[in-house]
């Protein structure tokens, strides 16, 4: 996930109300932001010294509350700075008389919040503030810990840790002191001069390992790893990550364009952490050890250097990097591992949309960061399904040919969908303004059909024809269909662009049913009777239930928790009486024997086969359910409940889980239901 995504964009909403001048173009003088910094995990006190030149006569900032200004000067002479509001936990400062192109010094220094290591994924996800222990230490360029001089600009940061610990923000590596007797101090310095939009610090008690690459400008990159001890010890592991990062770099640079940096870092975070900053990652300590992080998230967030750090989101049109991202990453892996791994991808697209309450749904081009699980189903879903669509109608020459038009022109320069567009139809010639404004500005998907189908028999062959319908308004569309006869199959494509339209086709052979997108190239609402359940449906329930079929208290306190971790709005408890006349997707949880009896008080189908009793907890959907979608959760004890309180929420994508403590044993997902529409035959069979 690109760390330009959420709390960036609060930031520059923020700046942008302080009427903070902003950089549109790379070419254009950018402000320059000079800071020192001297940070204490320990004791979690930070002092800094910026140094910058207003670019207007009253110079206003952001600070944490947690920090105060104590000094400032111009061109060498004090001048005051007081707070003048607020803006959550963040305040205002301004300058009473900072004259245009004069140097502003700034001095200031606070007692950091501690690091709330209880913090996961999807709290990682909103604005956070600065936060400093030895364990790890995290300054979020949202989280108001510099004064931001523009919403573009340049830097140069020089960093003071304790000599146990290490520093670092994204940049180029200058310099580096490491101490050689205990008490000292490590520093370093780092600049960026390209147009940046925000500064991330992380400091902790890392090991370095480094490798130094040959660059694609003949420049060598500086490879590097910031792990903890634990993680440096396992044998091989930071040496396969070098490595791994060398040949994700290679790849996506033969593919779009030179790397745009000096270098990359995979840093360890003593948070949940998934994020792309330029020049690095900063991933969860926990995460690392994975074995497939290498060979995907890594990959994601290496590809971010181009979509996202190297050209950057035009917020105001649309996040497009989020989905640029996971087609050209986690998607083109599945590619390389099996068609039927593609598929599963997609088809997990499709179902994540189709669980999203239709009040949920968003535009892409409303779209701006994954703050929940609805945004995600489209900004990163959608939105990759989006470039698999214009991928097939381009052909795969001109879609690459985009993209390195894309990244030529756009390198270093805020670029929106419109770009986007525009270099598609340079690289193919073909105009794409129906396409892109169709799947940027409607916040649904087409409800298609094939209504029926007819073959007859002619001279020249086979004439097929297939009765399409749509909503109102019609998308065009280019609609696969896959026609059937006996064991033979071929796949053909029909354009329609009308509610209701009839097409043919000339076949070699008489079918005998039709199937529309069986391999789900197109962004469409899938019938509901084609979807078992899956738990994004009760993640991203509006209202959601929960039915705890267990008396004993640790086990209800243990269920509400999980069930209010599980949930991202806050569920309503129901009785057993209320099971059948609940309108919401309803949550079921209990231990084994208590779960036992209340499906079969309910009428409801018994734990299925697939989970049985394996492990210390079930999870499942129930599938074929009519009327309300019910959920369950069946526990061995109260511990296998909270085992699960982190890792279930992971999982909204599978029907079924079995875990053993806080690992997940087995998942699945209910299969899909085929639907093939039987071809009627209005004349002589010829040849079959």
């Amino acid at each position: 996930m690109n760390r330009g995504h959420l709390l960036r964009a609060l930031l520059t909403l923020l700046l942008l109300t302080l009427a903070i001048p902003s950089v549109g173009a790379a070419d254009a003088p950018l402000p320059h932001l000079d800071l020192e910094v001297e940070l204490d995990p320990g004791s979690r006190q930070l002092a800094v010294v910026a140094t910058l030149t207003p670019a207007a006569p009253r110079f206003r900032f952001l600070l944490h509350e947690s920090l105060g200004v104590t000094t400032a000067s111009l061109d060498g002479r004090p001048v005051a700075i007081n707070a003048s509001g607020r803006e959550g936990n963040l305040r205002t400062w301004q300058t009473r008389a900072a004259a245009r192109g004069k140097t502003l010094r700034i001095a200031y220094h606070g007692t950091l919040p501690a690091l709330n290591a209880s913090l996961d994924h999807r709290d990682v996800l909103r604005q956070l503030p600065p936060m400093a222990a030895v364990e790890g230490s995290f300054l979020p360029s949202g989280g108001g810990w510099y004064p931001q001089p523009a919403t573009l600009f340049t830097y140069r940061v020089r960093l003071s840790v304790p000599g146990a610990q290490r520093a670092l923000v994204a940049g180029r590596l200058l310099d580096e002191e490491v101490p050689d007797a205990a008490g000292g101090q490590y520093r370093a310095s780092f600049a960026f001069v390209h147009p940046a939009d925000g500064i991330d610090l992380m400091a902790g008690p890392w090991i370095v390992r480094e490798k130094m690459v040959p660059g694609g400008a003949g420049e060598p990159l500086r490879l590097r790893t910031y792990f903890t001890r634990e993680l440096h010890q396992v044998a091989g592991l930071a040496d396969s990550y070098l490595d791994e990062t060398r040949a994700h770099i290679e790849d996506y640079a033969s593919e779009i364009g030179a790397y745009p940096f000096s270098g990359f870092s995979v840093v360890a975070s003593p948070l949940p952490t998934g994020f792309g900053m330029p020049t690095l990652t900063y991933l969860g300590a926990e995460v690392l050890k994975l074995p497939f992080i290498r060979a995907t998230s890594l990959g994601h967030e290496i590809l971010h250097n181009w979509w996202g750090n190297g050209v950057y989101v035009d917020y105001a049109s649309g996040n497009w990097a989020e989905g640029l991202t996971t087609f050209m990453a986690d998607y083109a892996y599945k590619e390389r591992e099996s068609p039927d791994a593609a598929r599963a991808m997609r088809l997990a697209w499709l179902r994540d949309f189709a669980a999203l309450p239709p009040g949920s749904r968003q535009t892409l081009a409303s779209f701006r960061a994954r703050t929940h699980g609805a945004a995600a189903a489209v900004g990163y879903g959608k939105s990759a399904m989006v470039f698999l669509m214009l991928r097939d109608q381009l052909g795969e020459q001109h879609f690459a040919t985009g993209l390195r038009t894309f990244w030529e022109q756009q390198r270093f320069r805020a670029a929106s969908w419109g770009d986007l567009q525009r270099a598609f139809e340079q690289a193919s010639g073909q105009q794409l303004g129906t396409f892109f404004r169709q799947w940027l500005e409607r916040d649904g998907a087409p409800e298609l059909r094939i209504t029926s189908a007819s073959a007859a028999a002619s001279a020249d062959g086979t004439r097929l024809t297939v009765e399409l319908t749509q909503g109102v308004p019609a998308y065009s569309l280019r609609v696969p269909v896959e026609v059937r006869s006996g064991d033979h199959s071929a796949s053909l494509a029909f354009e329609v662009d009308q509610a209701q339209q009839s097409a043919s086709r000339r076949i070699d052979r008489m079918p005998r049913s039709v199937v529309l997108d069986p391999d789900l190239r197109l962004w469409r609402s899938l019938d509901p009777v084609q979807l078992p359940p899956i738990l994004r449906q009760w993640i991203v329930a509006q209202a959601p239930r929960l039915f705890q079929v267990s008396s004993r208290p640790e086990v209800r306190e243990a269920a509400a928790a999980l069930a209010a971790r599980l949930f991202e709005t806050r569920p309503r408890e129901i009785a057993a009486a209320d099971l059948r006349t609940a309108t919401s997707p309803v949550l079921l949880v209990g231990l084994h024997a208590d779960v036992d009896a209340a499906l079969t008080a309910a009428g409801l189908p018994p734990r299925p086969a697939q989970t049985a009793r394996r492990g210390s907890a079930q999870v499942w959907t129930i599938a074929g359910q009519a009327g309300v979608p019910v959920a369950v959760v069946s526990a061995r004890d109260t511990d296998a409940l909270s085992a699960m309180l982190r890792p279930l929420p992971h999982y909204g994508s599978q029907s079924w889980l079995v875990f053993d403590g806080r690992r997940a044993l087995g998942r699945g997902i209910w299969p899909m239901l085929d639907q093939a529409v039987p071809v009627r035959v209005a004349g002589p069979m010829r040849g079959n």
